[in-house]
């Protein structure tokens, strides 16, 4: 939990708070929303590696070794809530041979984050405003500027996680194109919901798998990664036609939010769960990047991980 949260300290200016505060009395930083959208130079000179703690999420997005520039995006909001945090996250990875697909991740996540919490303030029901923030992805990335006929064009997976009473915790998803959401259970604990994948992917190989393929063989596919669906100015898909998940899990274990620059390398949950549930999450993600990057770092590589403690009933 982060320190706000807690009622004691602003994050801005170190000024002591309580926890009901929604405004530090001396810089004026809102304390009910926290915030943050990487790739930012400003975190690192060379701009190879951005990180953030939003204290219920951990934000990592690396350049990896072969590509020139981070074409890779990750946005998340905190909503301090006493009844308990709300978590809204989306990963967005642009996609490579269109122009300017920073510029389009960017805008997806941004665009996606914002919609999404504005709808929750106004009271919509979950699935509504994930569905919603799907929406502003899409005009967002369309307003992007287009040269000579191109434009750019990004995959997305989004996320909302909240508490229930119960002690278990409900995750609402939705995606487009090959960024991935996974369920991960802490590894070893023997309780908790099982690791599994919680999004399906808009691409070649799935399309493969669905019809009977198994799945390494549909990956080795050098059409594997090519996108049936994606966002863009360029993409006849509508919003309104992408599916909508909500599931209920119980912990210790998190939620993975991440780029295919991971999970290419390990797409099993349970393998993913053996590397990103250790005990210090920010460690996690970090671990999450060294294993991509050990393995070849062909891609950029990102990933936003929330922690979530047992105490769920199964």
């Amino acid at each position: 939990m982060n320190e706000v949260a807690a009622g004691l300290h602003c994050p801005q200016c170190g000024t002591k708070i309580a926890a009901a505060d929604r405004f530090c009395e001396e810089c004026g930083r809102d304390l009910s929303v926290f915030r943050a959208v990487l790739p930012d130079i400003t975190v690192d000179s060379a701009g190879d590696r951005g990180a953030a703690d939003l204290g219920t999420v951990q934000l990592i997005t690396d350049r990896g070794l072969v590509h020139a520039h981070n074409e890779d995006a990750v946005a998340a909001a905190v909503l301090g809530d006493p009844a308990g945090p709300t978590t809204v996250i989306a990963v967005s990875d642009g996609v490579s041979t269109s122009d300017d697909p920073q510029a389009a991740s960017g805008a997806a996540v941004r665009g996606g984050v914002d919609a999404c919490l504005a709808s929750l303030a106004a009271g919509r029901a979950v699935g509504d405003a994930v569905l919603t923030g799907l929406e502003a992805a899409f005009e967002a990335v369309r307003g992007v500027s287009t040269h000579d006929g191109h434009s750019p064009s990004c995959t997305y997976v989004s996320a909302v996680v909240r508490p229930c009473e119960t002690g278990e915790f409900e995750i609402t998803v939705t995606n487009v194109g090959d960024s991935r959401a996974y369920w991960l259970r802490l590894e070893g604990s023997g309780e908790g919901t099982p690791s599994h994948r919680l999004t399906v992917d808009d691409s070649f190989a799935q399309l493969l798998v669905a019809g009977g393929v198994d799945e390494q063989t549909a990956m080795r596919d050098p059409r594997a990664h090519a996108l049936m669906r994606w966002l863009g100015a360029d993409s006849d898909h509508q919003p309104a036609d992408t599916a909508v998940h909500t599931v209920r899990v119980w912990g210790p274990g998190a939620l993975l939010l991440c780029s295919d620059g991971l999970w290419n390398y390990l797409p099993d949950p349970d393998g993913l769960a053996a590397v990103a549930t250790t005990p210090d999450p920010g460690q996690a993600v970090r671990d999450l990047v060294e294993y991509a990057l050990r393995s070849g770092g062909s891609d950029n590589i990102t990933a936003a991980l929330v922690p979530l403690p047992g105490g769920g009933v199964p």
